[in-house]
């Protein structure tokens, strides 16, 4: 894989993602460090090297048990939000693996939970260098690289590569958006970064693309199938950034695509969606956890022509309680 490299950024264009720290500055919202097997599923880490970039690529792969040569299973390749890691994100990981989809969570050495280390008064500075352009395009150059991998190893012949999706929450959002066809231009030429190989995206609180065109014009040429979810008080508040959580049904608005989805909740926080527990209110942040991998399966089986239907139909009315919208595309 070569390395991407761009011209020197403007300082908008150097904090394109500046909204994407916005997991709460907290140690705990990288989430949990500990796995256990289950009956339905493995769980198994790999600590990658991507020597074309000299940088690290740490995973954990959610396997379900049932997948096999003879019957290969749907992936998710999962992206974390900022001062996340591998480990995060394992109430999603563990759904999708129990119910049939490996899932791919990938760990981002330049933005992960390594920010949330060292003297706390350098806290806003390795934030603010964990959203520079640099990270953020070897962020998609992490998930391709990762994706290869798997796909050319011995667990690689059990996944179904026909139906390959891209996930991620907050910065992990921008990072999936990208992948799937977000627009991004640098000296009048369009960056490379889409991967034909995702065939859907699964869209946690994606803020927007700041220092860019408008959101039409970054978001609208994608073409693969998109769910978005969010909550009402999704919003990030960081020293020196305001982002509310109209930006995110912006996002939605914006998105191309032949099919999209978005999901509000009632309520909650930006950080409801990580692994920490409380966030966004205790109630409600169990139901959203019970709810979303829920949400995201069903919306994959039918994008993947795998059922679905009964799910996706009855997921707005068995969830009505929790929720402020929800638009089915």
């Amino acid at each position: 894989m070569k390395t991407l490299r761009t011209s020197p950024a403007s300082p908008a264009r150097r904090r394109l993602l500046l909204a994407a720290l916005a997991v709460a500055l907290l140690p705990g919202a990288a989430g949990a460090d500990v796995a256990t097997d289950e009956d339905r599923y493995r769980v198994l880490e790999f600590d990658w090297q991507d020597t074309a970039r000299e940088r690290a690529v740490p995973v954990r792969l959610y396997l379900p048990r049932s997948a096999s040569r003879a019957q290969p299973v749907p992936l998710v390749v999962f992206s974390h939000g900022i001062g996340g890691s591998r480990a995060g994100y394992s109430y999603l990981g563990r759904h999708w693996a129990g119910q049939g989809f490996a899932s791919l969570h990938l760990q981002h050495v330049g933005s992960d939970r390594s920010v949330w280390f060292g003297n706390p008064f350098g806290l806003p500075a390795r934030l603010h260098d964990a959203a520079q352009e640099g990270e953020v395009l070897a962020r998609v150059g992490d998930l391709r690289f990762a994706l290869d991998r798997l796909l050319a190893g011995s667990e690689g012949e059990r996944i179904d590569r026909e139906r390959i999706a891209a996930a991620g929450h907050s910065y992990g959002a921008n990072t999936t958006l990208l992948a799937v066809g977000a627009r991004i231009e640098r000296d009048g030429r369009r960056l490379a970064l889409r991967d034909a190989r995702l065939k859907a995206a699964v869209l946690i609180s994606a803020p927007p693309f700041y220092g860019e065109a408008s959101p039409a014009v970054v978001l609208g040429g994608i073409d693969v199938p998109s769910l978005h979810i969010t909550a009402t008080d999704d919003v990030i508040r960081i020293p020196g950034y305001y982002s509310p959580a109209d930006d995110r049904v912006a996002v939605f608005d914006a998105t191309g695509g032949p099919r999209k989805a978005l999901a509000v909740f009632d309520g909650g926080s930006h950080s409801m969606f990580t692994d920490r527990a409380g966030t966004g209110g205790a109630q409600l942040n169990a139901q959203v956890k019970a709810a979303t991998p829920a949400l995201a399966l069903a919306f994959l089986r039918q994008v993947f022509g795998l059922g679905g239907d009964e799910a996706w139909r009855a997921w707005p009315k068995d969830h009505r309680a929790i929720l402020a919208r929800f638009v089915a595309g």
